[in-house]
């Protein structure tokens, strides 16, 4: 377990701007509709048993993981709640997924005779998710799984749907012509399900989908990259309070004058007399090699560019223009912070927030702040 004192790299997470967070995206939703709170890999790398807590306690009552792993995990952490596992059920896992109380999805017609064969042995009627295909591609009954389902209730004998799903492909589009054709096909998917008797809550949204309108909103939404400060709809001002910040410690401050270079490749050729500071995070934290001379941090207010190539352990910056006494080793310079938020650095390293904020190694100390008044080390 890393320590503050020796860890590299301090992520600290602010659990009541994610609280925040989760209460500004319900109170967008339409009137009747509750909102959930995506915490798939490890709530996107920033801890899922201390943000869900966090969730809970604001009123969240819908958690949603990925892998069966990450539900039992995360179940004991937010008694009372429902936690859905999304992934397809993998025949062998129903015993286990029902023993830890968690909720599984139906992805296809083998899922749904699966779960009901199980529920029937049991002799008891087991909740479950349904997800259907609009657009996606990727997981959900698709158009003829839902017409049999259709024409065969019975199929579902055993199964008590808790929530008929969908997922948008490019709700971060506004006006992508998918939106609307996925809304229509997901209407339609409920309305012939309803015909046959299977009318449970329904969900469509996720961040971005939220700000699509309330059309979207159904019973349900799912939000989740939204939650950590992440903005639900690029090129927009986000409406999100950030909630990470990474800082990583200086190791050494040398003098550099030209004609020198600095880091693997000697892509930076030094121009004039100045400072170079190595920090302790490189690309097997999660910072990415593609920010080479092109990133950006900051020591408190000062910008601090990135020179030379982001190695594995190891980040180069100049510091020529910062005062000695904030440039010095052991002094922490925000990777990601107020200055340079999520968004604004995965666009640089030409990725996305979701992405660098689950690529958060796991040699950098965490602290979650806030939640109780307390602030909490890993």
């Amino acid at each position: 377990m890393t320590t503050r004192e020796s860890a590299g790299a301090i992520v600290t997470v602010d659990l009541d701007a994610v609280a925040g967070n989760w209460r500004h995206l319900k109170a967008r939703l339409a009137p009747g509709a509750d909102c959930g709170a995506v915490v798939e890999a490890d709530a996107y790398g920033l801890g899922a048993r201390r943000i869900a807590p966090a969730l809970a306690a604001a009123g969240c009552r819908h958690f949603f993981v990925v892998a069966i792993d990450e539900g039992i995990d995360l179940a004991p952490a937010v008694p009372g709640a429902d936690v859905a596992v999304l992934a397809p059920l993998v025949a062998g896992n129903e015993a286990t997924i029902a023993a830890h109380g968690l909720i599984p999805t139906l992805n296809t017609l083998a899922d749904v005779e699966a779960w009901s064969a199980f529920a029937r042995r049991k002799g008891d009627v087991l909740p479950a998710l349904l997800h259907v295909d609009t657009g996606m591609r990727r997981l959900g009954l698709a158009p003829d799984e839902v017409a049999r389902l259709v024409a065969e209730p019975e199929r579902l004998d055993g199964v008590a749907v808790r929530l008929l799903m969908s997922h948008l492909a490019c709700a971060d589009e506004a006006h992508h012509p998918l939106n609307d054709k996925q809304l229509a096909g997901f209407i339609a998917a409920k309305t012939r399900l309803a015909s046959a008797g299977i009318a449970p809550a329904a969900s469509l949204a996720n961040s971005a989908g939220i700000f699509l309108g309330p059309e979207y909103h159904f019973d349900l939404a799912r939000p989740g990259a939204a939650l950590y400060g992440i903005a639900p709809v690029p090129g927009e001002p986000n409406p999100m309070t950030p909630a990470v910040r990474v800082q990583a410690k200086i190791l050494q401050v040398r003098d550099v004058d030209a004609p020198e270079t600095v880091g693997y490749g000697a892509t930076h050729r030094v121009s004039r007399p100045g400072r170079i500071a190595t920090v302790a995070s490189g690309y097997a934290d999660g910072y990415p090699r593609s920010l080479s001379n092109i990133g950006t941090g900051f020591i408190g207010e000062h910008r601090v560019p990135v020179v030379g190539r982001v190695s594995m352990d190891l980040t180069t910056i100049d510091v020529t223009g910062v005062p000695e006494n904030l440039a010095r080793p052991g002094a922490l310079v925000d990777l990601i912070g107020p200055l340079n938020p999520v968004d604004d650095v995965a666009q640089a390293a030409g990725t996305i927030g979701y992405e660098l904020l689950t690529r958060i190694g796991r040699r950098a100390h965490r602290v979650w702040q806030g939640g109780n008044g307390d602030e909490t080390p890993a």
